[in-house]
């Protein structure tokens, strides 16, 4: 089973967006363009105001189906920071978007504990946000955000410093995060039995907010790529200098995902093109670089090192991504 068979077109989707992003043609001349990156730029004197946005996904129906709303504001948060951070911003503020088609009073105090504790992980203020009562719309509910980060211009990491001999460094993801949940709600039982809790309870697991620990080291080193490993997985190196990415000792995956490829007979490519796979944000520095990403961030380890050439590959696993 792939990712597309559940509905997903990671292929597909990218056409969408680029043949939406096509007929955005008007520009004021403030935007520094940074063509696929993870964070849009504006220019304001001496910084860059980072700005994205993203939502929670198909998390939210299995927060319906628990009714247990009270982590997916963390996810909401992350999802966006995370982007942030990947140019060297520090994220600054949020506002929220939650669409609804009935009120749940627990349901909102719920969602504002969440939202109230990804800020504190992120260390960013909630300005503000708007909720639309949209029925006819919407069945339960979407949550989604903007981050709002700033950065110095001569602090900018965009990639494009990557060059061969760099070391990539991968820090843990806490789980699944919010990528890939259409494809893992279509193969498993919600509620069957998973360690202390249930499957359910396990993607049910927060995204893991990197801000605080990346802020900190980008104080000491100045790496040349940032990367969140979110939907596309290992692809999402793309979105940097075109180079080999070369992946030779890989985090070990949360069993959730060999559960995920056991029930839907996924290959391991598919898998590493739509999940995480343990690592969920990477950093590119050079190997001087090297004591102060293992110091500032404690379960940081080197699981590759950058080539000339344009791919991405896992050699054990003999997976190749190619199509930049």
């Amino acid at each position: 089973m792939r990712y597309k068979d559940a509905g997903v077109d990671i292929d597909m989707e990218a056409k969408f967006i680029g043949t939406l992003v096509e007929q955005l043609k008007f520009r004021r001349g403030i935007m520094k363009n940074l063509k696929k990156h993870f964070t849009g730029l504006v220019s304001f004197g001496d910084y860059y105001i980072a700005m994205n946005t993203d939502g929670v996904g198909t998390k939210v129906l299995i927060a319906n189906e628990l009714k247990r709303w009270d982590t997916i504001g963390i996810d909401c948060i992350a999802m966006n920071v995370n982007d942030t951070i990947t140019v060297g911003a520090e994220p600054i503020a949020f506002v929220d978007y939650l669409a609804i088609g009935r009120y749940d009073l627990d349901m909102a105090r719920q969602i504002g504990i969440g939202l109230n504790r990804g800020a504190q992980l992120a260390n960013v203020e909630i300005v503000g946000g708007e909720t639309a009562t949209v029925p006819e719309i919407v069945n339960g509910l979407d949550l989604s955000g903007t981050s709002i980060g700033v950065v110095k211009k001569d602090a900018l990491i965009t990639g494009e410093d990557i060059k061969n001999g760099d070391l990539i460094f991968g820090i843990p993801s806490s789980g699944i995060h919010s990528n890939g949940l259409t494809l893992a709600r279509k193969v498993l039982d919600l509620q069957e039995k998973f360690g202390t809790g249930t499957i359910g309870d396990e993607l049910l697991t927060p995204t893991r907010i990197y801000v605080r620990e990346v802020v900190e080291l980008l104080k000491r080193c100045r790496p040349h790529g940032l990367v969140h490993i979110t939907g596309g997985g290992l692809k999402n190196f793309m979105r940097l200098k075109r180079m080999k990415y070369v992946i030779d000792a890989p985090m070990k995956p949360q069993k959730i995902f060999g559960l995920i490829m056991e029930m839907a007979s996924v290959d391991y490519e598919e898998m590493y093109r739509t999940y995480n796979m343990g690592m969920g944000f990477a950093i590119i520095a050079p190997e001087d670089c090297e004591e102060y990403v293992k110091k500032h961030i404690r379960d940081a380890r080197v699981v590759g090192y950058v080539e000339e050439g344009a791919e991405i590959v896992i050699p054990q696993l003999k997976i190749r991504y190619t199509d930049y």
